[in-house]
């Protein structure tokens, strides 16, 4: 499966890492896009030697590349995936590399959402509003978040899904 991975500026973004190490070691080719709050995170080196690609940031982008990369994937899986993202997604809008490439998958292509965000957050009714909106598009998987202790101290429904049960889903809907 060639597995393009985009990473958002959330705190959850070194869990990024890990997926795309389990990815690698199942066999599977694997490239990663970042918006610049993401590289804020996880510098988008670790990336590349993690997947042996180049990273797609904004600072970083070719004439066209989100088109050329977008059609090279077979799933993309977006993890951690912000409240912010989400809204750009639920509502067509492309500001940055990660939401044009998303906006220029082919239709056929399926999309795996690992939301992560604080708990009010993700039970905020905009949030779920957006969240509806985009399964509405058919193509789109969201793996819930955990309920666990999260980073801001809060214990409650927010924290990225385990890196192996974003795998499973995006394995399951790879063509």
């Amino acid at each position: 499966m060639k597995l393009l991975i985009g990473v958002t500026g959330g705190i959850a973004a070194y869990k990024a890492c890990e997926l795309v190490s389990l990815s690698r070691k199942r066999g599977h080719e694997v490239r990663v896009m970042m918006t610049t709050r993401a590289t804020e995170f996880v510098g988008p080196l670790t990336f590349a030697g993690l997947t042996a690609h180049r990273v797609l940031t904004d600072d970083g982008e070719a004439a066209m590349d989100h088109i050329q990369w977008a059609k090279w994937a077979d799933v993309v899986c977006v993890a951690p995936l912000t409240a912010n993202t989400l809204g750009k997604l639920a509502h067509g809008l492309c500001d940055d590399v990660l939401t044009t490439t998303l906006l220029a998958l082919p239709a056929a292509t399926p999309v795996v959402l690992g939301p992560a965000m604080n708990t009010e957050m993700w039970n905020h009714p905009a949030v779920q509003r957006n969240l509806a909106r985009v399964r509405q598009d058919g193509r789109v998987i969201v793996v819930d978040p955990v309920h666990k202790r999260l980073a801001c101290g809060d214990v409650g429904p927010g924290g990225l899904a385990d890196p192996a049960d974003l795998l499973a889903a995006c394995e399951a809907a790879a063509p």
